[in-house]
């Protein structure tokens, strides 16, 4: 099978001639920056210029090399876009090892930190001396709310305003065509499966403007300007998709949406209260999505949401990553017996928060090959890591872990 029959057989419930494997198809299964250049230099690839895809999390775009190397069946959209030279300015990890970032979205250095401003000046975000990633430092709708103004509100928010690839960002009858032109010209270069990230965030995009206690407040003690925002942010999703889809919809085979419902523990709203203001937008969404395209339709959700897949499935969901193995209610056994023939799990292959970066290469190995046995019965199953691949992770494991796919898949 080329690498998108066998994605698409796999998102049928059909067992494809191997496992698909997914390595930064979408921004939620990338790897470190810090880390990428030390895992060129262990498999013994030549050094290339670090570009740092998404500047939130610090993700760095991987190279065909290395996805030929490790068998890798996915491609995202925006790897289409940015690929002139002059799209790319130098910037600097923290570690000291030179990279590029987006021309459009350069960091600036503020006394011991970088910041990065909105359109307006104000600091959105910023990375302190000794951390890793960047975080949201404003929130719009914290003190005081207005339904009227969200779209300059989404301009002063770090996960909405901070633009990755594709780009440079072109507007109007000019950026259609050329998103269009490049969305095409990237499917006609590979076979891979291509991941278009959409966002349609519901419950996030509230936390994004209000914080995340301020957002889960309103939720609680304000029903009624909840599914107020929630109506406008809804028009506003709907509005974008058929924009979005019209124009590349002829080029992707999954459509990415992200709402991160879970925690550690379990949700962080109960199963009532996403059948009141979720599921019913989120069904909505969703079934436009395929009415309008051929795609499937992937919603990125993190944490435990083992109480919430069945509204989830009811909503029309494909399939759902990273399958968080390590919060409660994700034991994979028990989640492809119980929901494998309506849903898929895209992700859960390798659990990234002890077991990749703690974890010999020969526990890698036997963990990774207990989650694929289980998993890929029957399809319905794209191996990933457990989200993004962090700076910590010994490069040896990396190899260990897409290595033991590969073998067993």
């Amino acid at each position: 099978m080329t690498s998108r029959e066998r994605v698409l057989t796999s998102l049928n419930h059909r067992e494809p001639d191997r496992v698909p494997v997914d390595l930064s198809g979408h921004r939620s299964s990338g790897i470190a920056a810090l880390l990428y250049p030390k895992l060129r230099q262990y498999l013994g690839f030549p050094p290339r210029p670090v570009r740092v895809y998404d500047p939130v999390q610090q993700l760095a775009i991987v190279d065909d090399d290395v996805l030929d190397r490790f068998g890798i069946d996915t491609i995202e959209l925006g790897r289409g876009f940015a690929l002139r030279d002059e799209d790319w300015a130098n910037w600097v990890l923290p570690d000291g090892t030179l990279c590029q970032m987006p021309v459009w979205t350069l960091p600036e250095r503020e006394g011991k930190r970088w910041v990065i401003r909105s359109k307006t000046g104000r600091v959105i975000a910023q990375m302190p001396d000794r951390a890793l990633y960047f975080e949201q430092t404003y929130y719009p709708f914290f003190e005081k709310d207005n339904l009227d103004a969200i779209q300059e509100a989404l301009a002063e928010s770090m996960w909405t305003a901070i633009a990755s690839p594709p780009g440079p960002l072109v507007d109007g009858p000019a950026g259609d065509d050329f998103y269009r032109q490049g969305a095409r010209r990237l499917r006609s270069s590979t076979d891979r499966a291509i991941l278009g990230l959409f966002g349609g965030n519901l419950l996030e995009m509230g936390q994004f403007l209000y914080r995340n206690d301020g957002f889960l407040l309103l939720l609680a003690e304000n029903p009624d300007q909840a599914h107020a925002f929630l109506d406008r942010i809804v028009e506003m999703h709907l509005k974008n998709l058929g924009h979005f889809l019209g124009v590349v919809g002829d080029s992707i085979d999954i459509i990415v949406f992200g709402d991160d419902l879970g925690m550690q523990s379990g949700p962080q709203i109960s199963p009532a209260m996403y059948r009141e203001f979720f599921k019913p937008r989120h069904k909505l969404m969703w079934e436009r999505a395929k009415q309008l395209a051929d795609v499937k339709v992937m919603l990125h959700c993190c944490g435990g949401v083992r109480e919430l897949l069945p509204d989830l499935i009811d909503a029309g969901l494909d399939a759902i990553n990273p399958v968080q193995i390590s919060c409660s209610g994700m034991d994979v056994r028990a989640l492809k017996s119980e929901f494998g023939k309506e849903m898929v799990f895209w992700g859960g292959g390798c659990d990234t928060q002890r077991i990749l970066p703690q974890g010999t290469p020969e526990e890698i190995e036997v963990h990774v090959k207990q989650q694929v046995n289980i998993l890929k019965q029957g399809g319905g199953f794209v191996f990933q890591q457990v989200h993004n691949i962090l700076a910590d992770v010994p490069p040896e494991n990396v190899v260990a872990m897409f290595d033991a796919v590969n073998e067993i898949g």
